[in-house]
């Protein structure tokens, strides 16, 4: 993968879904809403100085919302941050760099 570029779409994993869940509440704060339902359905990566993982998460029937979520590298803070967020997404919508 290139330093920067995005990687391929993959099906989100146990491990994504945990990273979603982790930044909900931050989410909930800024969209000023609560969603029952919070399913990641797919991913995709970008090496920066640590990782952004931006997901395609499921908030309601036909209603998704494409987080981005950033990671530092472990010898910094390496916890989760909620640093971007598109509403009014479909099934359908490619996630994009954003």
């Amino acid at each position: 993968m290139i330093p920067g570029g995005l990687s391929e779409a993959k099906p989100a994993t146990p491990e994504i879904q945990e990273i979603a869940n982790e930044v909900k509440s931050q989410l909930e704060e800024k969209t000023n809403e609560t969603y029952q339902k919070f399913e990641a359905i797919e991913y995709k990566t970008q090496v920066v100085a640590g990782i952004n993982y931006y997901i395609k998460v499921q908030v309601g029937d036909n209603r998704y919302i494409h987080i981005k979520v950033f990671k530092g590298l472990p010898v910094q803070d390496s916890s989760l941050t909620l640093t971007g967020y598109q509403t009014g997404k479909s099934e359908d919508d490619e996630l994009t760099g954003f």
